[in-house]
């Protein structure tokens, strides 16, 4: 009884302890003076008792703050810049569910209107007369929900095709360029597609056509081609391929992954034939969040007609008040990305998307041209011919203590993200680096990072071996940050092509 009684008596002190600080808080109304300013945050099990409001958003606030400046994430494709305007539309449909068209018919035409505007800059065939939406399309979540639509309808025609000819339907592939970014092995594995792969070398990153074409069999569901790859930002000859499946009569359809170039194309280069002005390009995607100036959220899927999007595909419900047809891979999703979109669309219109892209041409065509002032060999193609970034790598050299992953290291204390990485497979582990230029980044932004690169190559060739060495010692222990996600278990993979490539900092 006795010990009975001393535990009671302990945890009426400890619950007089917490009220008493909690009175306290109350008296002192200020984040940094209450207990929780001395008590680590909650990261595997939730608190019993409630946190005050501005107490919470302060503490997340804060340490939000250890990450990057989104202004000077080169390395990123995504948008970090949008009007104040936009921004509070996208505010006020965050609590709307866009899958509900019965709650929100409008969004769900202005969905609707989205996908009209950017399948007509993809010359998508119009039903006229009919009053119908020019292409079959949806919005996704980002273009890796999109590819996975788009192998899955490719591989559903294909087996319906076979079956239909009674023919093995079992072993479906799929022909692509090794430097794909890793939703496309995501989508063949996903949906047990085999991966045919058109392997770079150390002059070429893109794909070869003719490759590309002679690896066509009777189990090719489709060719890849992508305008706009992620290590270089180069095109793809998408007519070169069309061209050769028509000389060769052979029946293989083309999907384009124009996730980054899907809206710039058109506007810089309106007279590169790569979209559904070739025969044989039956679908495409689009990343709405990319140079589709929105935040990251949304993306697009087109097909050229009904019948390369198979009926198995598309599911109709009536429960949320009306028959409607749906075919994502995702159900539920916010408004407020498609909202955003179709902000930009009217808004800007196409002068305005012609003025930023023409513009981050203009950048990107000096930023080569200085960087190679300074020593470093470009990888990427100028003058519109690719996106507008610039990728790039440093001369051999026997003598150079220090490499591409040293100066992205020393660019980072600046604050400037830069990535470096090793190319695709069979590219000779080339280690290169690359730089995104989003609307955001101006010539004066320019200007200052040239000087910075100019200031990072000095300081490195200042380091003796002994300093590189301990430099390179210090990177290696102290800047790489465990990542959250990376469960023990799983952080030897080394299936994908990027598991293959080496180390690799900051690509996105």
């Amino acid at each position: 009884m006795v010990h009975l009684s001393k535990v009671k008596k302990g945890k009426q002190a400890q619950k007089s302890q917490r009220e008493q600080k909690e009175a306290e808080d109350t008296a002192t109304p200020y984040v940094y003076g209450t207990h929780y300013a001395v008590e680590e945050l909650p990261e595997h099990v939730m608190s019993e008792q409630e946190m005050p409001a501005d107490v919470a958003f302060r503490l997340v606030k804060d340490e939000l703050s250890l990450d990057g400046n989104p202004l000077l994430n080169l390395a990123s494709f995504v948008t970090t810049y949008m009007e104040d305007e936009a921004q509070n539309l996208m505010t006020d449909a965050m609590s709307k569910n866009f899958i509900d068209f019965e709650e929100y018919p409008q969004t769900a035409s202005i969905q609707n209107r989205c996908i009209n505007m950017i399948a007509n800059l993809l010359h998508a065939p119009t039903n006229e007369g009919s009053g119908d939406q020019d292409c079959i399309g949806t919005s996704t979540i980002g273009s890796s929900e999109a590819i996975m639509l788009a192998t899955l309808a490719m591989k559903k025609r294909w087996q319906k095709k076979r079956k239909a000819e009674g023919k093995d339907w079992t072993r479906p592939n799929i022909v692509m360029n090794s430097a794909v970014q890793v939703c496309w092995e995501k989508a063949a594995r996903y949906f047990e597609v085999e991966e045919k792969y058109v392997y770079c070398t150390e002059t070429r990153y893109v794909i070869d056509p003719k490759e590309a074409v002679d690896m066509v069999d009777e189990n090719t569901i489709g060719i890849c081609a992508i305008l706009g790859t992620t290590y270089t930002g180069q095109y793809e000859d998408v007519k070169a391929i069309n061209d050769l499946l028509k000389a060769k009569n052979i029946d293989c359809p083309i999907h384009v992954d124009a996730a980054s170039g899907g809206f710039v194309a058109p506007f810089v280069r309106p007279e590169l034939e790569w979209d559904f002005r070739l025969e044989k390009v039956v679908s495409i995607n689009v990343s709405g969040h990319k140079y589709g100036l929105v935040y990251p959220g949304v993306g697009w899927v087109f097909w050229r007609s009904p019948e390369y999007l198979p009926e198995e595909l598309i599911f109709n419900v009536n429960y949320l008040g009306s028959n409607q047809a749906t075919f994502t891979l995702n159900f539920s999703k916010g408004a407020s990305h498609v909202i955003g979109q179709y902000y930009q669309l009217i808004r800007l219109g196409k002068h305005g998307f012609r003025s930023i892209m023409h513009n981050l041409t203009q950048i990107s065509d000096y930023l080569a041209s200085e960087l190679e002032k300074l020593g470093f060999v470009l990888m990427s193609d100028g003058n519109g011919r690719g996106l507008p970034l610039v990728a790039f790598r440093m001369k051999p050299s026997e003598d150079r203590l220090y490499d591409e992953f040293a100066l992205a290291h020393v660019l980072r204390q600046r604050g400037w993200v830069v990535p470096a990485y090793t190319m695709a497979p069979h590219s000779n582990q080339l280690k290169m680096m690359r730089i995104v230029l989003r609307e955001d980044f101006s010539m004066h932004r320019c200007n200052i990072l040239i000087e910075d690169f100019k200031s990072g190559l000095k300081s490195l060739e200042e380091m003796d071996e002994e300093m590189i060495k301990r430099y390179t010692h210090y990177i290696k222990a102290h800047s790489v940050r465990k990542i959250p996600q990376e469960h023990s278990h799983y952080k030897n993979e080394k299936h994908s092509l990027q598991g293959k490539t080496g180390k690799t900092h900051g690509v996105c």
